[in-house]
Order: C-alpha cells, then sequence, then structure tokens
C-alpha cells in the first residue's frame, strides 16, 4: 500500500487528503521546515511544528491560516494519523510520520545527525518505507564536528585584525548555529547582514543562545570592522553590499566545501565543511536504525546510495524524483 504517492504538486496522502511541502498552492498542506525549497506561498491551511510557526509566518506571512503541534503529539487528517517528529535539520524542523491502517510511513524532509545547538536533535522513527534526502549521498562526504569547525572560524577571525573577516553562509539555520557553536567560545559581538536579523531574533525568543549580534547597517558609515566577524548569505558575496568592506577577508560555510576546488570555483578565500544534511555515514545508518523495509531516495546522489543499500545492505531502495533536489548553499 503507497500511504504517499507523488503527484504533480508534490507528495500527497490520499487517506488524509494532505500534501508534504507541495510545490504548488494546495488546501492542506504539511510542512517539514521553514525553507523555501519546501514551505511556499499561496496554500489554504498549513500544518507545522510549534518551533517553526513563527518561521513561517515571517516567511509565508503573518496573517496564513497555520495550525501548529507539539513535537511526538498525534493528531487525525481524516483516515491517516499524523505526527511530527525532530528532523535536526533546523529550529522547528519535522520529519512527519504517517500511519494509514497499520502502515507507517516516514517523510524525512531534510536531516542531520550531528549534534548542534541551534536546534532540537534528531529522533529515529521506527517506520515501514522511508522517504529519505540524499543531498550528500556519496562517501566522500563526512563531517567533523560543529565544534571542531567553530574552533577553526573563530581562530580565522581572531588572526586576521587587518580587516573584517566576511564569513558567508544560509541565512536561516546555518547562520544561527555558527553564532550558538561562537558562543562556547566568545561573548564577542558578531555583525550581520540585515537578511539574518529577523531569523537571528526568532530563534532568541525560543531561546537558543548566540553571541550578540549587531546589524551591520546599524553601524556609523566611518566604522571600518577590523578584526570583526561579518555574517551575510552567499547572496552577498561579490554584491555592491561589499562595498562597506576594506580589505575583507572571506570564507564560505557549505557542506559543499567537502570537495577540493569548490571553494575556488566560488572564489572564497576560505571554505569551512559545516552542513545542516546528514553526511554519508549518517544517511546509511538512518536508514538502517529506522528499520525500514522500503526507502526512496531524493534530493542530490540517489543514485550511489541506492546501489549501496540495494547490493551491501540488501534494503529495497528507489529513487524518488521531486521538483526540487536539495538546497543549492547546502
Amino acid at each position: 500500500m503507497n500511504v504517499v504517492e507523488l503527484t504533480n504538486s508534490g507528495l500527497y496522502c490520499a487517506a488524509g487528503d494532505f500534501y508534504i511541502d507541495p510545490w504548488r498552492p494546495v488546501r492542506d498542506s504539511i510542512i517539514t521546515h521553514g525553507h523555501s525549497d519546501h514551505a511556499r506561498v499561496g496554500g489554504e491551511l498549513y500544518h507545522c511544528t510549534k518551533t517553526s510557526e513563527p518561521i513561517l509566518r515571517h516567511r509565508l506571512g503573518a496573517d496564513i491560516l497555520l495550525r501548529a503541534y507539539d513535537y511526538g503529539k498525534p493528531f487525525k487528517m481524516k483516515d491517516a494519523t499524523v505526527s511530527f517528529h525532530p528532523a535536526g535539520h533546523v529550529l522547528g524542523s519535522a520529519q512527519v510520520r504517517v500511519e494509514v491502517n497499520g502502515e507507517v510511513w516516514v517523510i524525512s524532509g531534510d536531516y542531520k545527525r550531528s549534534p548542534d545547538s541551534s536546534c532540537e536533535p534528531f529522533e529515529v522513527v521506527p517506520c515501514d518505507t522511508f522517504i529519505s534526502e540524499a543531498t550528500f549521498g556519496l562517501p566522500v562526504y563526512a563531517w567533523p564536528t560543529s565544534q571542531a569547525v567553530a574552533a577553526d572560524i573563530f581562530k580565522w577571525w581572531q588572526e586576521y585584525k587587518e580587516g573584517p573577516s566576511l564569513l558567508f553562509a544560509y541565512a536561516f539555520g546555518k547562520t544561527q548555529r555558527i553564532l550558538s557553536e561562537l558562543g562556547h567560545l566568545t561573548d564577542q559581538t558578531v555583525y550581520l547582514h540585515g537578511s539574518c536579523e529577523t531569523l537571528t531574533k526568532i530563534y532568541r525568543d525560543q531561546g537558543i543562545k548566540m553571541v550578540p549580534t549587531k546589524l551591520v547597517s546599524d553601524m556609523p558609515k566611518e566604522y571600518k570592522f577590523n578584526g570583526d566577524l561579518v555574517l551575510a548569505p552567499p547572496s552577498g558575496h561579490r554584491s555592491s553590499w561589499m562595498k562597506r568592506f576594506k580589505d575583507p577577508q572571506t570564507a564560505f560555510a557549505s557542506g559543499w566545501m567537502q570537495i577540493r576546488g569548490n571553494r575556488r570555483r566560488r572564489g572564497y578565500e576560505r571554505g569551512f565543511v559545516l552542513s545542516d544534511h546528514a553526511d554519508w555515514k549518517d544517511l546509511v545508518s538512518t536508514i538502517i536504525q529506522t528499520g525500514a523495509k522500503r526507502v526512496l531516495l531524493t534530493h542530490g546522489n540517489t543514485d550511489t546510495l541506492e546501489r549501496y543499500l540495494r547490493e551491501e545492505k540488501h534494503i529495497q531502495a528507489e529513487p524518488l524524483a521531486t521538483q526540487f533536489e536539495g538546497e543549492a548553499e547546502a
């Protein structure tokens, strides 16, 4: 029995008459998290976790019709029983457990297993069918700890006093993770691009501890930022916004920095390997831990992971092509 099917509007559960992270406006949508490839405008009614609610209202509109739920608390959608479980991806992110007539499917959304002080930790959810992302589904991807990366970022920042240190990272999730990890090392103020400010405040309002921050735009024009750390989204790189800074050193924080050459192609002086997705080892171990007899793989490097699961782990694995194949700045 297919509890969830792929349609022109996205993943659809007929028994519950709802979609999960649909890419077109629909009546009822279950949202795994607030990134733009999972949460889109135009829906009639959204369902999400309680910690995701302020993020969705910020991104989709304050007046959207939305119902928010605690993690692990089941609710009925017609003939389906649904519950949210932590995905460890960003604040409020969730896996969606759907049960119909005793058959359990789990739709993971995006997830990671690495410890992260800025969001809820991942929870393994036993199921019959597991829909897993495979953004970094190659053995070459193996993440260092976020604590080690934060220590490298701090050292890189502290050793450069001649100008600002500009660190580019995804504005939602990655930025707040860096600010949280740095909070274990320093209480120095970090300066933010404007696009990072509101989401950072939402994190603070939900009790996430981070280093102090100020907006770049709030500083006097004559302020030089020498010896300061500035966080900005990748869209700010080589934009007119950068004219504010004299003699900056630049870096990019992303899982893509695992591959030598990506940093040079993107035009950064330094790369820090930090991803909010599972690496190869964690993808494989998570799939095994769910006990799923069938695994559907989406986003990214599905072929290699599918073959490995079939040949080495004897798990029925298949690709599931969706409209969006992973976040560009993961």
